[in-house]
């Protein structure tokens, strides 16, 4: 018994000491990279804890083989009841093996949008950002509301998961402008095509995604800015598309807009909008 115990305090220590050696190396490879240290950080301290736990089993396998069948019967039981909490830990598994995301990354996992700054055996911790159009959030464009959310890990294998950042960090966006049909449409796309190349970096784009295609099959696609002219209902419809990086996209189509419309105002050109006529009349 005694020898077990020695030996058991032998595995604790050098377990601690290569939690710490571990750290020591990954900080010092990837000292540029705050997630990526961050990550490997907490890779090593798992694999670190899950080695000394295999080093005790064995120490103490003869006893363990003595209560074989009690233990047998009880991890049955705390399978049965602990089955979320098994479908996390398969998860978190899934997370790193399948590298799905990881910290740093912008997903939508589980119904929740935002920043992963943690991922832990069990959930992980989303700083959330709004959407236009999402009525559980009151920022209605894609930046920081300030709620930390914790996830179940399980939400990998039962919903979709959205990585916007992982291997290419741009997403493409759209903006509609509508100008009346009597108006000049063709110098209003021009002036809207102007503005949406001087701020994209369709170039770092292109850079982005020939990286991306030397890790994945992706099709080639197009990354210059675009202006498409619809003929809707009221007016004509300049939809125009770009381009952006991920973290940027409520800034830049704020930009655009602004450079726009005083574009518009300054060549004569109106903005469409709905108008209604009301007649009133008085009963007799």
């Amino acid at each position: 018994m005694v020898t077990r115990i020695i030996a058991s305090a032998i595995v604790v220590g050098v377990a601690v000491l290569a939690a710490v050696g571990a750290t020591a190396v990954v900080g010092r490879r990837h000292r540029d990279d705050a997630f990526a240290r961050h990550h490997f950080r907490r890779l090593a301290r798992y694999a670190t804890v899950v080695a000394g736990g295999i080093a005790l089993l064995v120490v103490w396998r003869e006893e363990l083989g003595r209560l074989g069948l009690v233990v047998g019967l009880a991890a049955a039981g705390v399978a049965f009841a602990m089955q979320e909490v098994i479908g996390a830990a398969a998860g978190w598994f899934n997370i790193l093996s399948g590298r799905i995301y990881r910290v740093g990354d912008r997903v939508q996992l589980g119904g929740v949008r935002g920043d992963v700054i943690d991922i832990t055996p069990l959930r992980t911790k989303i700083l959330e950002i709004g959407a236009e159009g999402d009525p559980t959030t009151w920022v209605q464009g894609r930046q920081h509301t300030g709620r930390v959310v914790a996830v179940s890990n399980k939400a990998t294998f039962t919903e979709p998961v959205f990585n916007y950042s992982a291997g290419f960090d741009y997403i493409w966006e759209e903006i509609a402008f509508g100008v009346p049909y009597r108006a000049d449409w063709e110098t209003a796309e021009r002036i809207v095509l102007e503005e949406i190349e001087a701020i994209v970096d369709a170039p770092g784009a292109r850079q982005a995604l020939a990286a991306m295609a030397r890790h994945y099959p992706v099709p080639r696609t197009e990354t210059e800015p675009r202006v498409f002219v619809r003929a809707a209902e009221s007016w004509m419809e300049l939809a125009a598309r770009f381009i952006v990086p991920v973290r940027t996209a409520r800034t830049v189509k704020d930009e655009v807009t602004r450079r726009v419309r005083r574009r518009f105002d300054d060549a004569g050109i109106e903005m469409a909008f709905v108008a209604y006529d009301v007649t009133v009349r008085r009963a007799d």
